[in-house]
């Protein structure tokens, strides 16, 4: 694996070649593929603070945007029924919903029944409580996720897990997030694996493509500014080509959109947007 100072190192350094935003930019020699249209989304949590007091006109420009799907980050109040309505009005595809682990604890056919309302084809734990950030709480949730996985694909849902850079720890000389991959079922658990928290953690997302391959259906697309900060996707120093090569090895099929803090949700929306559709590799 390459060390994490030295690909922290190469990814700021290829951004600084290139210059702000112009990393991915393109050019029509280099064009090869693009990321599907049908398949660009936005994580919900973006805009949360516009979901809270307008959720259909929130939707409604994100549509306008040109988003085709978005990751679900709660109902903000509403019963499922009510939030796909709201999906629909718009035109857009709930790609994936995000539950917490007492979620999976609690009534879990109840959860994947509102998964099935929402139209969503992926069932995601986006964190795991600091109680579990040892390697035994991390083998205890691999044995729980195998099971919730097991019945999620019988509900003919996919169940992923979503990464901080807290999983990334070396905790007894075992790292947390590999624990995960190793102990659980290809056929039942797979990864939404957010590039951002990744490399901010100094790891290679591409050595983990090719160490598993096939196990990471869901890309959360976000941009890491030279400080370390979030930033818009396209604006930061993540070598978005690079990663999106390896799709093969990937096994993507969806690219979610995030910001966790932007000063403006839709003003970033639109630029991480305009990025995903312009970017050729």
């Amino acid at each position: 694996m390459t060390t994490r100072r030295n690909f922290l190192r190469l990814a700021v350094g290829s951004a600084a070649v290139a210059g702000t935003g112009g990393l991915l930019a393109g050019t029509a020699s280099a064009a090869q593929r693009r990321v599907p249209p049908g398949h660009i989304g936005i994580q919900l949590y973006t805009v949360r603070s516009l979901m809270a007091d307008d959720p259909q006109g929130t939707l409604d420009a994100l549509a306008e945007i040109g988003y085709a799907t978005v990751g679900v980050s709660g109902l903000y109040g509403h019963t499922p029924e009510r939030f796909r309505a709201m999906l629909d009005a718009a035109g857009l595809r709930a790609v994936l919903t995000h539950l917490s682990l007492d979620a999976i604890r609690g009534d879990w056919p109840r959860e994947l029944d509102n998964a099935h309302v929402l139209g969503v084809e992926s069932v995601v734990v986006p964190s795991l409580p600091s109680g579990l950030w040892t390697p035994d709480g991390y083998r205890q949730v691999a044995e729980e996720f195998n099971a919730a996985g097991e019945a999620a694909r019988e509900a003919g849902l996919r169940f992923l897990y979503h990464n901080h850079d807290f999983d990334f720890r070396t905790v007894d000389g075992q790292v947390l997030y590999d624990i995960l991959l190793a102990e659980t079922d290809p056929a039942h658990v797979g990864f939404e694996i957010d590039l951002y928290w990744a490399i901010h953690a100094g790891y290679d997302p591409v050595d983990y493509f090719h160490r598993y391959p096939g196990r990471f259906p869901v890309f959360h697309v976000k941009d890491r500014a030279e400080d370390g900060s979030f930033a818009d996707v396209g604006y930061g120093t993540i070598d978005f080509r690079r990663l999106f090569r390896q799709r093969k090895w990937s096994g993507v099929k969806e690219y979610v959109v995030e910001h966790d803090q932007p000063a403006d949700p839709l003003a970033s929306a639109r630029r991480s947007h305009g990025t995903l559709r312009t970017l050729r590799f």
